[in-house]
């Protein structure tokens, strides 16, 4: 907006005045008249249809004093000569001194008068052979074509060994400890091998949080397998993505060079056409910060991981859950059979990294595969009796066996009773 401006004879001259003058004049009116009907002098009129409108010109604006200001000195030569004082120490030292102002305009006031920082060039942080990986998370939406309308949360577990880079990924439906676990075993299958050391986010299925003396507690669980497969586990320093950087960045690459504009049907086939895409795009390709083909320096890399243990993993976590009056009993969010013989409402339950046991009394009673996802149910054969028509129908041809072993009764129809009975009645009637 245009400011008041002083026209020929000392009067100020509003924008609206302005504008009525130009307006008057394209209406044809003169000089003299837009003078006489405005009030104005003829050379005022003269000078803004010679000018037009024109932009505002603003002056510099006086700083206004603050009560910073008298002691800006004291903090210019304390930051000289000590710049690593803090904001909150100044106040303090500013306070002493009568100061009555603020925080934030002692703030202002050090960044106007600090030396702006120097970069610090990152120094890029190689691994020997077969010595780390590194594990992570990342969150994806979609939509599966056996699902019309429903999108769905998955997540894309991927472990990055730290020589070669190969990648190694599968997308899940949850981040639960089972899965982590499933997923490492899985990872370490296809590698044949395990790294000495797995670097991993502060995750709660890895990481519970920190001890009174700042240690970092670990899920036990983790800890056992860690142990059993001779792998170190670390945590990475909180909200320093950087020392997790080969396996945060490929998250990136995996969803543009992949997944975007791709359908897939279900979990099953998102995670078949993953495989495909790491075995024939991501690790044959030539890695932009190695300068290596990934595929060709895992071969490398390879031989120096330690081999797997000879006895798989076995540790489990321990439930006790009660039976449905379907039989079924939920573990995880799905739904798994007991056998109809099974006389115990609440059994114990023992989850492994890939297996489910169910114990009644001790004694093994069932056991399944793990389901993915959530509200799956697994029947396992034999844990259903067939229905009394089933049977019946499977033994019709049958002699039907009662009374001791040996006697068969030769199965009649309906009919031949009926006549039987009939006979007995006439013989019997009253005389």
């Amino acid at each position: 907006m245009l400011p008041p401006q002083a026209g020929g004879d000392g009067k100020v001259i509003k924008l609206g005045e302005v504008v009525m003058i130009l307006d008057l004049h394209r209406q044809g009116l003169p000089v003299s008249a837009i003078a006489l009907q405005l009030g104005i002098d003829r050379k005022t009129v003269r000078k803004y249809l010679a000018r037009g409108l024109e932009a505002p010109v603003y002056g510099p604006r006086q700083p206004r004093p603050r009560r910073i200001d008298p002691f800006v000195p004291y903090l210019r030569e304390r930051v000289e000569a000590w710049p690593g004082l803090t904001g909150r120490r100044l106040l303090r030292e500013l306070k002493e001194r009568g100061y009555r102002g603020g925080y934030t305009a002692v703030t202002d006031a050090l960044r106007e008068l600090r030396p702006p920082a120097t970069p610090v060039f990152e120094v890029r942080f190689e691994t020997p052979p077969g010595d780390q990986a590194q594990v992570d998370f990342a969150q994806f939406q979609v939509a599966f074509a056996d699902e019309p309308g429903v999108t769905r949360i998955v997540w894309l577990f991927s472990l990055v060994l730290g020589y070669s880079r190969l990648l190694w990924a599968r997308f899940v439906l949850h981040q639960d400890l089972q899965t982590v676990l499933r997923c490492h075993l899985a990872a370490f299958a296809a590698l044949d091998g395990v790294p000495r050391q797995i670097l991993y986010d502060r995750m709660k299925t890895a990481v519970l949080g920190e001890d009174a003396e700042g240690h970092i507690v670990y899920n036990r669980a983790l800890v056992d397998f860690a142990r059993h497969h001779g792998f170190h586990p670390k945590a990475c320093r909180p909200y320093r993505a950087k020392t997790k950087g080969k396996v945060e960045r490929p998250y990136r690459y995996i969803r543009e060079d992949f997944f975007l504009a791709r359908s897939f049907q279900n979990l099953d086939d998102l995670n078949a056409q993953l495989r495909h895409w790491l075995d024939t795009v991501a690790n044959p390709r030539v890695h932009a910060t190695t300068g290596r083909v990934v595929a060709a320096a895992f071969a490398e890399e390879q031989p120096q991981l330690q081999p797997l243990p000879l006895v798989p993993f076995r540790s489990v976590l321990r439930l006790e859950r009660r039976v449905s009056h379907e039989g079924m009993v939920s573990v995880g969010g799905n739904y798994y059979s007991v056998p109809d013989t099974t006389r115990r409402r609440v059994l114990e339950v023992q989850a492994l990294a890939d297996e489910i046991q169910i114990f009644e009394a001790g004694r093994l009673i069932a056991r399944h595969l793990v389901l993915e996802g959530r509200n799956q149910r697994r029947v396992a054969p034999g844990h259903r009796k067939a229905p009394a028509w089933v049977t019946r129908r499977h033994a019709a041809d049958q002699p039907i066996v009662i009374g001791r072993a040996g006697e068969v009764v030769a199965r009649r129809s309906l009919d031949f009773y009926e006549a039987v009975a009939l006979r007995l009645a006439g013989t019997e009637q009253p005389s």
